[in-house]
């Protein structure tokens, strides 16, 4: 039993308004009903993906991953009661407040709020429809997209998303971010895209460091970034290439200082062939960081 994809997350910023500026404007994304105070984005066919509410963390306040039905989710509450964790039910309220069938809760051990769920709600009778003019964006059973995260104890992290949730490993990456300064990042996967998740081995002021959406052609990377760039944002990675997944694609810093990834390209995982590998560079071209990033 297994996470079937990266459903939604949900972020904390301290500028809602620029955020959500940034959401429609440069990444392209579709506002959605809001839910209470907050504010709610689209990538497809589901309510939404993406959650923004005020507060000063300017970091991920959670993530839900989706599973197949209420079979899957009675499984995942077992498996992770069994493994000594607090898992709470989804009460009336927020239920409807995330727009689901049937959700559970519990947090993985660096205290993020993880929610596992099945049945989104659906907007078909109201396509997809970007303000900045994307075609659209790679979800389906691939999901929203993927997260990076920074974890204090690897051992423990590595335990819940793969031991329990299921994730399985991809390849890894050995990071010099300075010299004599080195750390393997490991990068997981739930369906056909490469990595759903990948985890950073070193603490870091924020859990998030990146998310990532992914379109289909390599013209809407391009125009993105010319957006980004006619709208000030900091351009954190230069275009470029993946080692891994292939990914051609560059980063963006969000109002909230977290970055996005905006890409096309990745290749896909069969796990009949698939084999774990490692690499010793993120890219094989491009992706240059400015020195003060």
């Amino acid at each position: 039993m297994t996470i079937g994809s990266l459903g939604y997350i949900g972020l904390q910023v301290r500028d809602p308004d620029a955020w959500s500026a940034f959401a429609t404007g440069v990444l392209g994304l579709m506002p959605a009903e809001p839910a209470g105070a907050a504010r709610r984005f689209r990538l497809d066919d589901l309510a939404w993906r993406i959650a923004v509410e005020a507060g000063d963390a300017d970091d991920l306040n959670y993530l839900g991953f989706e599973v197949g039905g209420p079979a899957e989710l009675e499984a995942m509450r077992i498996r992770l009661a069994d493994a000594g964790l607090a898992v709470g039910n989804g009460d009336t309220d927020r239920l409807a407040e995330r727009g689901v069938v049937g959700l559970i809760s519990c947090l993985d051990p660096d205290g993020l709020k993880v929610e596992i769920f099945y049945g989104p709600t659906l907007r078909t009778e109201t396509p997809f429809a970007s303000p900045a003019g994307v075609g659209g964006f790679v979800t389906g059973e691939q999901g929203l997209g993927h997260v990076v995260l920074s974890t204090r104890d690897m051992a423990a992290a590595r335990r819940f998303y793969q031991d329990l949730l299921g994730f399985r490993l991809s390849d890894t990456i050995r990071m010099r971010p300075a010299p004599k300064v080195s750390f393997d990042m490991e990068f997981f996967h739930c369906n056909r895209r490469h990595h759903t998740l990948a985890l950073i081995p070193v603490p870091m002021p924020r859990r998030l460091h990146h998310f990532m959406i992914q379109t289909p052609t390599l013209d809407a990377v391009g125009f993105a970034m010319e957006r980004a760039q006619a709208a000030g944002a900091p351009i954190t990675a230069t275009l470029g290439r993946h080692t891994n997944d292939h990914m051609v694609s560059f980063y963006a810093r969000t109002p909230g200082g977290f970055e996005v990834e905006f890409g096309c390209g990745a290749i896909e995982v069969d796990e009949a062939t698939w084999r774990v590998g490692r690499h010793d560079a993120p890219s094989t071209w491009g992706h240059k960081r400015p020195a003060a990033h």
